[in-house]
């Protein structure tokens, strides 16, 4: 497939005097990336008065400048067709709801099957839009919300977006564990030292915040209402089992589901049986980077999910229901009052 050209052809303004050339295109052509703009530069296809330049000349300010802007379609990747889960869609964004067992982005081991193959068949143009336009990222076995852009421009300006934190992520997940209330963990996140596939609270790692607050409680576990400020591998995850919150059915930071004590093996068995972290991207928001729209979007929980959540709440009401039968003077096993006499 032929790479696509747009070509931009201006005058650098006076301010730009003394920065880089690579600088100077950022800041001129805020819609590509720094990373792509550097390429192409590399490739040749940015001239500085009428000359190939590099990224790291200095400018003076007034040049005339052509960049041939060129999009060629990542061929690595082969489309793929799969059933999507399609919220919102125009011509510069989609949103989808992902289920849980799909994989984002190929990797070693998963070359098919995956979020990114389906997408370039649902839209061939995406080969040409970075990562076939996904924006962020979910773990395999975590459900929800992702957004997608369709064009490179529209991909640079939700990236920008999500490093500045004007994208609001806010997730369901499940816990093993009663805090006493909402937190902010502020806790730097790098790859676990011995265990590569896993990542870890560590002081040299990565700036990693996440908040969470208290939406439901049942007698031995929580469901909480999880907003992310920034986005690391495995952060919910690494970040709740850090302060021993650890999400049900995750075998890599969990360790734990939750026993429930007392007549509950049904609902103990189903603990055991859910055999992915219980977590959920739920609610999305941001700034549409074309008419400036607020959009904000919901999915509903799984089925496998909802199901769980639905048996830890018939325990809470079974649990309430045996101590108000135990309790005295509430019938069978209570004190009986003495008889007035009239």
């Amino acid at each position: 497939m032929p790479p696509e050209f747009q070509t931009h052809q201006f005058e650098l303004p006076a301010s730009a005097a003394g920065l880089r050339l690579d600088q100077a295109l950022a800041a001129a052509l805020p819609q590509y990336s720094r990373a792509r703009l550097q390429r192409w530069i590399r490739d040749g296809a940015v001239r500085l008065k009428g000359q190939a330049a590099r990224a790291r000349d200095r400018v003076e300010g007034g040049e005339q400048i052509v960049v041939e802007a060129r999009f060629e379609a990542d061929t690595s990747v082969g489309a793929e067709a799969l059933a999507l889960d399609i919220v919102y869609e125009d011509a510069e964004l989609l949103v989808l709801n992902k289920p849980a067992g799909l994989v984002v982005h190929p990797g070693a081991g998963n070359r098919e099957h995956t979020l990114q193959n389906a997408l370039l068949a649902h839209d061939p143009a995406l080969a040409r839009v970075p990562r076939a336009g996904l924006v962020h990222r979910l773990d395999k076995e975590t459900s929800g919300l992702l957004i997608v852009a369709r064009t490179p421009e529209v991909h640079t300006r939700l990236v920008a977006q999500l490093a500045a934190r004007e994208i609001g992520r806010e997730y369901l997940a499940l816990v093993a564990g009663q805090p006493t209330g909402g937190a902010r963990i502020d806790q730097p996140i790098g790859r676990h030292r011995s265990l590569r596939t896993r990542m870890a609270v560590r002081a040299d790692g990565r700036e990693a915040v996440t908040n969470f607050r208290i939406e439901e409680r049942f007698r031995v576990h929580t469901l909480l209402r999880v907003r992310l400020e920034t986005g690391r591998t495995h952060q919910i995850r690494v970040h709740l089992a850090h302060v021993g919150l650890p999400l049900v059915g995750d075998p890599a930071y969990g360790g734990r589901q939750g026993r429930v004590a007392g007549d509950a093996a049904q609902l103990n068995a189903l603990l055991h049986a859910f055999a992915r972290q219980a977590l959920h991207a739920q609610r999305l928001t941001l700034v549409h980077p074309g008419n400036g729209r607020e959009l904000s979007f919901e999915a509903p929980l799984p089925q496998d999910f909802e199901a769980l959540l639905a048996a830890l709440r018939a325990d809470v009401g079974a649990a309430s229901a045996a101590r108000r039968t135990s309790a005295p003077g509430s019938g069978r096993g209570g004190r009986r009052g003495k008889a007035r006499s009239r």
